[in-house]
């Protein structure tokens, strides 16, 4: 038995029930243009790449075309993170993946004070147009895929990638890669907001607008379950959750006039890879599921394209440990795995000293070299969805989709039948924040009573003595000379220009009805920095204060 989303009534309130799995072997030609729930085909086999793509987005998966092998990056200045994208793309690396550092990602410049200490530490330090043209120096944006995890100023730095993309000669519609932009998962569960959450979704929603509009090729949301899972949740949690914020996001675009089938043919999806490997390969097969029932019960008519969930994968952090960490390469092998077991579109592995200090070369290398073992020498891209069948996989992934579809129904009930009202009011009431908080507490009494069992850590911890590895130091030279990189940018521009185009966008942000990408594109042509951006649209939206911490 599995869970499906039908609606319910004049009211459109949707109601959670348990109906027969059915297969969709003959619904290669079915019309988009009806709930698939209408005509259901006889019962038979599920095929990968049709209807609801339990087995996977595309008939061959991997058998015509491998994952993306997209390894996060990011340290200290753009100079250095840009020697490290080469290396990897030279390396095998298939694509690019930004890990900017904190002060990046609050919207702070590298000469705030509360920026002090932070400045490059866990990911690249991005204050003004000049760092990004430095960070894909010699980099042809034509032909590389760039995902950036960044949210609270996500459109800020969107701007600045389709500036450089355009003085290197590539037009925004060549543009290709993913902004994560998920707002909404970090009121739940990351804490890196600035503005209030309708602010920040209006933000949300321009990126979406302007993408749609003039960048084909680039998925403006990438709805992110892993920062939810690294926080404590459950699996069916991380499904539920992400699953409910992409539907919200629908709803967003819906309400600008964006076409849910547009919108979402451009969203991606990301997803963690945890330890536990047949639990972890049924998630993305639910997650799959799930969401094709959804969006096609709610927003019919729409695209195949819509409902067909394309997924980036990323080993856990929180699953590593800093006792006898070359044990972390076996473990994000097999997490890795269960990426790949379960169809995901495009994979980061983490390195085995992340639990420790940013990854090394040598730390960095061996992550997408595993990643390059379980492609070329395990046999495992010789079929789709090798676990499809399996008693143990099914029952799992039906669970799985009973729960989370419970748990969306929960959610759209505390908005009156709006899923997007729903999170909204979930999060300013703390519900999700506590949801994850007794999850994780509930592993860590697990943890503590030694019924769950962690090598190295509460078991077999001989040889945690012996746990020193080499590990990456970063200096505050970096820190410094970003400092000084700043200050030399602000002396050398057009602070009329700078004042002009922020006084622009103070305006247009006390306009609900204008969309501030071209705005805030003008802006960071004439060097206004990330700070500057963020500080123009506070003294309109002011600030969130984070009451609901757990």
């Amino acid at each position: 038995m599995t869970c499906d989303f039908q609606v319910g009534g004049d009211s459109g309130v949707g109601t959670c029930v348990l109906i027969p799995r059915v297969g969709y072997a003959d619904s290669l030609e079915m019309s988009f243009d009806q709930l698939p729930g209408e005509a259901m085909p006889a019962d038979g086999p599920e095929i990968p790449g049709r209807y609801p793509f339990t087995r996977g987005v595309y008939p061959e998966m991997y058998r015509t075309r491998l994952w993306t092998m997209r390894q996060f990056a990011g340290f200290g200045t753009a100079a250095e993170t840009n020697r490290r994208f080469r290396d990897l793309l030279a390396k095998g690396g298939g694509g690019l993946s930004v890990a900017f550092d904190l002060p990046t990602l609050m919207g702070r410049d590298s000469d705030d004070q509360r920026s002090l200490g932070e400045v490059g530490r866990c990911g690249v330090a991005v204050d003004v147009l000049d760092d990004v043209v430095e960070l894909f120096a010699g980099i042809d944006l034509g032909e590389t895929s760039v995902s950036m995890t960044i949210n609270s100023p996500a459109a800020i730095l969107l701007a600045m990638f389709v500036v450089v993309g355009e003085a290197q000669g590539v037009p925004r519609e060549r543009l290709a890669g993913t902004l994560q932009n998920d707002i909404l998962k970090e009121y739940q569960a990351q804490k890196e907001f600035i503005f209030p959450p309708t602010h920040s979704m209006r933000l949300v929603a321009d990126v979406v607008q302007f993408a749609s509009a003039r960048m084909p090729k680039f998925h403006p949301i990438s709805v992110s379950g892993y920062h939810i899972r690294e926080a404590g949740s459950t699996a069916a949690q991380e499904v539920a959750f992400t699953l409910a914020n992409g539907l919200a996001y629908l709803e967003l675009a819906q309400r600008r006039g964006v076409s849910p089938s547009v919108a979402a043919e451009g969203f991606s999806f990301f997803f963690n890879a945890q330890i536990d490997l047949f639990e972890e390969v049924a998630k993305y097969r639910a997650a799959r599921r799930l969401w094709a029932r959804q969006v096609s019960a709610r927003f019919s008519p729409v695209s195949q394209k819509a409902i067909q969930m394309r997924f980036h994968t990323q080993t856990s952090g929180a699953s590593l440990s800093a006792q006898q960490p070359e044990l972390n390469i076996a473990r994000t092998a097999i997490e890795a795995l269960a990426g790949v077991l379960g169809g995901t579109q495009s994979l980061h592995t983490n390195s085995m000293d992340e639990v420790l200090s940013l990854p090394t070369d040598k730390a960095a290398r061996i992550a997408l070299r595993t990643q390059q073992v379980i492609a070329y020498e395990t046999g495992v891209t010789e079929v789709p969805d090798p676990l499809g069948g399996s008693y143990y996989v099914e029952e799992l992934t039906d669970r799985i989709e009973a729960e989370a579809c419970e748990l969306i129904d929960e959610i759209e009930s505390m908005g009156g039948g709006s899923v997007l009202n729903g999170v909204l009011a979930g999060i300013e009431e703390g519900w999700f924040q506590r949801s994850i908080a007794d999850s994780a507490y509930a592993y860590e009494r697990l943890l503590a009573s030694g019924e769950r069992k962690v090598v190295s850590v509460n078991a077999f911890t001989e040889g945690n003595e012996e746990d020193h590895i080499e590990t990456l130091a970063i200096s505050l030279e970096p820190e410094r000379e970003q400092v000084r990189r700043l200050a030399t940018v602000r002396a050398a521009r057009n602070g009329n220009n700078v004042d002009a185009a922020l006084s622009k966008l103070q305006v247009l942000a006390a306009d609900p009805l204008a969309n501030l990408m071209e705005p805030i594109i003008e802006a960071v042509s004439v060097r206004a920095t990330v700070g500057e951006v963020i500080s123009a649209l506070e003294s309109v939206w002011g600030d969130w204060p984070d009451e609901n911490s757990v």
